[in-house]
């Protein structure tokens, strides 16, 4: 595998670019994103700068992208925030200014669709990190989640390794944005289990790689996944979305990833808890704990077929659900499923 960098990072008192390179919706719920912009100044002490399309549905790919070369150039911004996910950021990594990127590496923190940008930095080689919204995480309703909180802190500020903690909560059924009231109310949360272990009981450290599943698939089709050979021994970082894919298609994601040769090449992967709700499914508590059962048998089906000597971790805080776990992606991680713990270099 190539060798990738660390950026510098920010300290406290520093200015960070917000950038909204998938969907601009903080211009539809500014009251949410206000409270991100709010707490990244209070609980962090960090300037945030807004782009020009940060609040534009709709910008095109071109201004988007324009935004955050922009930001990397900037000698005065430290780091680089994304205040959500979307559905096109695949159509702005082509019109990103490669040579400014690589001169003038940043940390940047985004997940879901923030994929493409992920994974683009990763061929370019500069770690990023898997995880952190403006709006869904530091907009949280109520106060943010102490998980999250630490482990955003540590990832912006520290450089050595973290263990992740197993969520003694957790929640995938958000409040609704369109009411502002909402903010004052904690989400929903159930009860935690830990992490479920799957494979050998071995110690294994790789830099990660992945992300959103369904992001990937469009990665691959759009031929933007660096060849199989250079991502062996990556730790394979992977989560759905909202939009809740059935079982059978992340199958056939995991299984065409296979067929690209891609897992056989992973020792271990990491997998996200499921989110198994939405506004437009509305699922009950069995039919929830139904989706994330169906969800890993499909996963462990598809590395039986491929790598079955791999480490699997199931319901790791890092996706769409509540709380999030910051993940360095192209970073070092150890997974030592001999003491059942999970570390990542920040």
């Amino acid at each position: 595998m190539a060798s990738l960098i660390y950026p510098a990072k920010p300290q406290p008192g520093d200015r960070v670019a917000v950038v909204s390179p998938s969907a601009g919706l903080p211009g539809l719920f500014p009251q949410v994103y206000e409270l991100g912009l709010r707490r990244l100044r209070e609980e962090y002490g960090l300037e945030p700068v807004e782009y020009p399309t940060t609040r534009i549905m709709g910008a095109d790919p071109r201004d988007r992208a324009r935004d955050l070369t922009e930001a990397f150039a900037d000698p005065d911004i430290a780091a680089v925030l994304a205040t959500v996910g979307g559905d096109d950021l695949i159509t702005v990594t082509p019109h990103l200014d490669d040579e400014v990127l690589r001169a003038n590496p940043k940390p940047y923190f985004g997940y879901s669709d923030n994929t493409n940008l992920l994974n683009h930095l990763h061929r370019l080689g500069i770690v990023s990190y898997h995880g952190g919204s403006v709006l869904v995480h530091l907009g949280r309703p109520g106060v943010l989640h102490p998980l999250t909180a630490d482990s955003l802190r540590a990832a912006l500020f520290t450089a050595g390794w973290y263990d992740l903690t197993p969520a003694a909560e957790w929640g995938d059924e958000p409040r609704d944005w369109h009411d502002p009231g909402s903010l004052a109310d904690e989400p929903a949360m159930f009860p935690g289990a830990g992490w479920r272990w799957q494979g050998p009981a071995t110690v294994v450290e790789g830099r990660t790689w992945g992300g959103n599943l369904e992001v990937l698939h469009w990665l691959l089709a759009a031929d933007r996944v660096a060849p199989a050979a250079s991502l062996v021994g990556s730790i394979l970082l992977i989560e759905t979305s909202e939009e809740l894919p059935p079982a059978v298609e992340v199958y056939r994601m995991l299984r065409n990833l296979g067929e690209r040769g891609l897992l056989a090449g992973f020792p271990a992967a990491l997998v996200g808890r499921a989110k198994a709700w939405d506004f437009g499914r509305r699922l009950t508590p069995t039919e929830k704990v139904d989706y994330a059962q169906d969800q890993r048998a499909a996963v462990t089906r598809a590395f039986a077929e491929y790598q079955p000597d791999a480490v699997l971790v199931f319901d790791v805080d890092l996706g769409h659900t509540d709380p999030q776990l910051i993940i360095p992606y192209g970073g070092e991680v150890r997974i030592d499923a001999v003491s059942r713990r999970i570390s990542v270099r920040y």
